[in-house]
């Protein structure tokens, strides 16, 4: 919703500063410098990335309208399953755990925070990880070391989209002066028609150069950076997993184990000590 509202503000301020300069918008409707420089744009970022890339790419750009799909409640709910889970392999041993990591969907307990299983790299990498605890012997450094190669995959993977947008965004100010560099290449040829003529092909061709650097600066560069933002908001509920795996795995208890997750989240959607506490006691 932020990003529809920004843009309108960023074109409305523009239309109405041009409009004040008695500026004619008819000048800037140059559909050409627009295919110009949105389809070499577009091309570009084919040229560029793999057809599942580009699909990562589109459904991030959707995102960006509804946000991070993360939240407060969805970390608390999150808490509250590793704490069912701790206490149960506590109580019942760690092989006990094995159908719930074997098969999430299936499980009784994983059933019970449908917003886990909403995120299939989070329930992946925790299934993952807790099976290499549960075949046993493997300490808890080099489960550590483990867990990060498996996030630094899983972040390079997902880093992609905001880089394209990011890259693609520091492309159209170039692309701009190519469509200018056009334009003045069409004047010339029409330099003896007369100076009113030349004029407004030169002001055609310039709409390129100011084209290009509105959809940097103003547009495409923007929602490159909230997409960043997106992706960092969402990589937090994976690291919080893998801290409280980790406590776990050096044998703290169950709630000390999900204290470690609690930290990890970031301060806007970090639940309180008193929320946490209050969480896992309603699932005992």
């Amino acid at each position: 919703m932020f990003v529809i509202i920004g843009a309108v503000i960023v074109f409305a301020c523009l239309i109405i500063g041009y409009t004040m300069h008695h500026g004619n918008l008819m000048t800037l409707l140059q559909i050409n410098e627009f295919i110009i420089i949105g389809g070499a744009g577009l091309g570009s970022l084919i040229i560029g990335n793999s057809l599942p890339a580009l699909k990562r790419i589109m459904a991030r750009v959707k995102q960006t309208l509804k946000g991070p799909n993360v939240s407060k409640e969805q970390y608390i709910e999150l808490m509250q399953l590793l704490y069912e889970l701790f206490q149960f392999a506590k109580k019942e041993g760690l092989i006990a755990l094995e159908p719930h990591v074997e098969n999430p969907e299936s499980s009784d307990i994983l059933s019970k925070y449908p917003s886990f299983l909403e995120h299939p790299e989070a329930v992946e990498f925790f299934s993952d990880t807790m099976k290499v605890i549960l075949s046993g012997g493997v300490p808890a450094h080099d489960l550590e070391e483990l867990m990060e190669l498996d996030l630094e995959a899983i972040h390079k993977e997902e880093e992609l989209p905001h880089e394209a947008i990011t890259n693609l965004a520091d492309s159209f100010p170039g692309l701009g002066i190519v469509a200018a560099v056009l334009g003045v290449i069409i004047s010339m040829q029409s330099i003896s028609k007369g100076p009113e003529v030349v004029g407004q092909a030169v002001a055609a061709a310039l709409v390129g150069t100011f084209l290009g650097v509105l959809l940097c600066y103003g547009l495409v560069g923007p929602i490159g950076k909230n997409m960043e933002n997106i992706f960092y908001k969402e990589s937090v509920y994976v690291q919080c997993i893998k801290e409280a795996i980790l406590a776990f795995a050096k044998g703290t208890p169950a709630s000390i184990a999900v204290e470690y997750a609690r930290r990890a989240i970031d301060p806007e959607n970090r639940p309180s000590f008193s929320e946490a506490e209050e969480a896992m006691r309603a699932t005992r």
